[in-house]
């Protein structure tokens, strides 16, 4: 991937990393659980993103190669969707 396409994945990981860690305080303080809830399907949401972009980004990669036979695009096209599918 390139810096500029890491960088925004990246921005989008460490704030998840923090959200988790509020998470955990919230948990520890003993906090309302719908409260934990909120946040950890907050934390899912950011992290499903930051999956779909790396998957799009490889989407991007692999289309824009040339010179691959059919079998290898169709081999790459199954292993992005079963990825893509894995985050579902």
């Amino acid at each position: 991937m390139a810096a500029e396409e890491l960088k925004s994945v990246l921005n989008r990981l460490r704030r998840a990393q923090g959200q988790i860690a509020g998470i955990i305080k919230m948990i520890e303080e003993g906090r309302d659980c719908e409260d934990v809830i909120t946040q950890l399907a907050a934390v899912s949401r950011a992290l499903d993103r930051a999956g779909f972009a790396i998957i799009a980004t490889g989407l991007q990669h692999c289309m824009a190669e040339e010179g691959q036979v059919d079998g290898d695009r169709d081999r790459m096209r199954a292993r992005l969707e079963k990825l893509f599918l894995s985050l579902a």
